[in-house]
């Protein structure tokens, strides 16, 4: 067995659950399995847009005892669009 964390970043809060896996898991198969359904129930893996250690991960990545894995949220503002707003209303 090892143990992985999973964290999901609400706005104000920051959710954190430590699992203990089978070695061999993937971040795939300990999502589907993880207590954080419970504590976050509409949580929605957005495309597979997870990471370990804020470098980007398919859900197929193999496990290693301390990861980190981190669910991403969908982006409220896209930030190639935010900036060519700014720029075009400096071109105004």
């Amino acid at each position: 067995m090892i143990t992985v964390e999973i964290v999901y970043a609400l706005p104000r809060q920051q959710i954190v659950v430590e699992e203990q896996v089978a070695l061999g898991s993937t971040v795939g198969d300990v999502l589907k399995a993880s207590k954080i359904h419970g504590q976050v129930p509409d949580l929605h893996i957005v495309d597979g847009k997870v990471g370990i250690f804020g470098k980007a991960v398919k859900l197929s990545q193999p496990l290693k005892s301390g990861d980190r894995i981190e669910i991403y949220r969908p982006l409220i503002n896209d930030p190639k669009e935010a900036r060519r707003r700014k720029a075009a209303e400096s071109a105004a």
